[in-house]
């Protein structure tokens, strides 16, 4: 766990609460963890479900790996530490955005388990929502849709630490929502989504 170095410093608290939040927008706020291999579909499932949350009048917000690296991690890399580092900043943003009453979508590889729990954890402490999204694919259904052009290279040689090639990915034992984007079409994955949002309160029926 991440040692805190400032010292003198404590939460303060105001007067809106999270309750009050989400009366104003009429949503509860949660974080929607999509996790799987590079070219699996979790930005793409995001990316779908954002727009239909968005028909329904939620108002949602998403993280996805590229763009975050692009901005306040840019300066980590894909050592194990640096990963780790990257999914601990996420997590708090990601939190952060519950507090507020926005449904986070969160579309991270994180390839290790103790660093997914690690945000769990620090969710359940704070009285927040997880779901944890398995977006299954196989490596060979990932690789050959390659979106990027990333598995081409990490076969030559041209990138390490790549998941999947020359780095674990380590796959959820307990998700809430397990999808299988090489089985599934992406119509039927959105609606797995939201079906466990409508039968854990999370959202109302329209």
């Amino acid at each position: 766990m991440t040692e805190q170095k400032a010292t003198n410093v404590h939460w303060h608290d105001g007067d809106i609460t999270r309750e009050d939040r989400a009366r104003l927008l009429g949503q509860k706020g949660a974080t929607l963890w999509f996790t799987g291999l590079s070219g699996s579909g979790k930005s793409t499932v995001a990316v779908a479900l954002e727009k239909v949350l968005y028909e329904r009048g939620k108002l949602t917000y998403r993280l996805d790996g590229d763009n975050v690296r692009l901005g306040i991690n840019k300066n980590l890399g894909f050592s194990a530490d640096d990963r780790t580092e990257n999914i601990r900043r996420i997590g708090e943003i990601a939190k952060l955005f519950v507090d507020s009453g926005v449904i986070a979508l969160s579309s991270f590889i994180s390839p290790y388990a103790a660093d997914r729990d690690r945000v769990r954890e620090l969710h359940m402490e704070s009285g927040c929502a997880f779901i944890e999204i398995f977006v299954d694919c196989s490596l060979q259904a990932a690789e050959s849709r390659d979106p990027k052009g990333l598995y081409k290279k990490a076969r030559a040689g041209e990138i390490k630490n790549f998941t999947g090639i020359d780095d674990p990915y380590e796959p959820p034992q307990a998700a809430e929502i397990h999808l299988r984007t090489d089985k599934m079409s992406l119509e039927q994955e959105v609606a797995a989504i939201v079906d466990y949002l409508l039968a854990h309160d999370l959202i109302a029926a329209s």
